[in-house]
């Protein structure tokens, strides 16, 4: 146990490092109150962040779920930060693996979280409340937009219908309007864009593209492919880089598809998506395929993904 005067010669040392009066400081504690749980955890701000367009109760459920899901996507952006900024000699097969699986742990709570909003929303308060939601969609989580670029190559993210002819080496906006979930408000043929996709890219584009030249050569696959050869075949590795990859591409995926079907598929017929979007064949991962780590996965297991759940 450390002795005052350690402690105090410690405190000097800090201080002074950045020219600041240790007693300055000291009598500064005289004065302020002890930190208390609601005020380190911000409750009251916390509380009041849920602003209900209707006074149908289950909207409530409906924000705070979203809001609970950005507080984790927020968590899981931090780790992969942190793996992104570590010198790849510091970053050994253990660290690597850790990181992965805590990533993944998040995600295994957004997948089994999914049953709060399935089951604890009544159904018709939900079709009732959400054309107040108009034209706001889940496709605009800018969060989420980054897990994926900060996962993987920009080109594991093109939309399958271009993945294989377009330029590998075509500049970041042409990349940017292929992206996959361009599908939920875009009209290819003719280059159309919904009011949805047309805010979000002018809320986000600019920072999208800033995110993604830094992380193009800094994401979880191109990080894990610079690892020496003997790390990059370590089977604890390998089975949690494909545990995530699984996780938020398949099963995570098909936690949020199945919750739309469940609301929005009522009596055989499917009802459109708050943004427009062509919801079923831009959600349902067999058909976009999207795979952060494709070289971690056979032939059958691609051609496979997403339709043996």
């Amino acid at each position: 146990m450390k002795s005052d005067s350690d402690i105090t010669n410690q405190l000097k040392k800090k201080y002074e490092s950045i020219d600041q009066d240790l007693e300055v400081h000291l009598e500064g504690l005289l004065h302020s109150k002890p930190i208390s749980y609601w005020d380190y955890i911000q409750t009251d701000v916390l509380l009041n962040l849920q602003k209900p367009r209707t006074d149908f109760p289950d909207e409530m459920v409906f924000i705070m779920y979203h809001q609970v899901s950005e507080l984790l996507f927020k968590m899981i952006l931090s780790e992969i930060e942190q793996v992104a900024n570590n010198e790849i000699d510091d970053l050994d097969t253990e660290i690597f693996t850790e990181k992965i699986m805590r990533i993944s742990r998040y995600f295994d709570v957004l997948t089994s979280s999914f049953s709060i909003m399935k089951d604890g929303m009544d159904i018709e308060q939900y079709n009732q409340f959400r054309t107040t939601l108009t034209p706001a969609s889940g496709f605009q989580s800018a969060q989420y937009r980054k897990v994926e670029f900060a996962s993987t190559e920009l080109i594991n993210l093109i939309d399958k219908r271009f993945r294989d002819t377009i330029d590998r080496n075509s500049s970041y906006e042409n990349a940017f309007e292929h992206l996959y979930w361009q599908a939920a408000g875009k009209d290819f043929k003719t280059g159309k864009k919904t009011y949805t996709l047309s805010a979000f890219e002018e809320r986000y584009k600019d920072e999208f593209i800033r995110f993604t030249k830094f992380y193009q050569n800094n994401n979880l696959w191109s990080k894990f492919k610079e690892l020496p050869k003997k790390s990059q075949e370590n089977a604890h590795l390998i089975k949690a880089m494909r545990h995530y990859d699984y996780t938020v591409n398949v099963k995570w995926v098909m936690a949020h598809y199945n919750t739309a079907n469940h609301y929005l598929n009522i009596g055989g017929k499917t009802a459109e998506a708050t943004g427009g979007s062509e919801w079923v064949k831009y959600m349902h991962p067999k058909y976009q395929k999207r795979i952060f780590f494709p070289d971690l996965w056979t032939a059958k297991e691609i051609e496979d993904w997403g339709t043996n759940i």
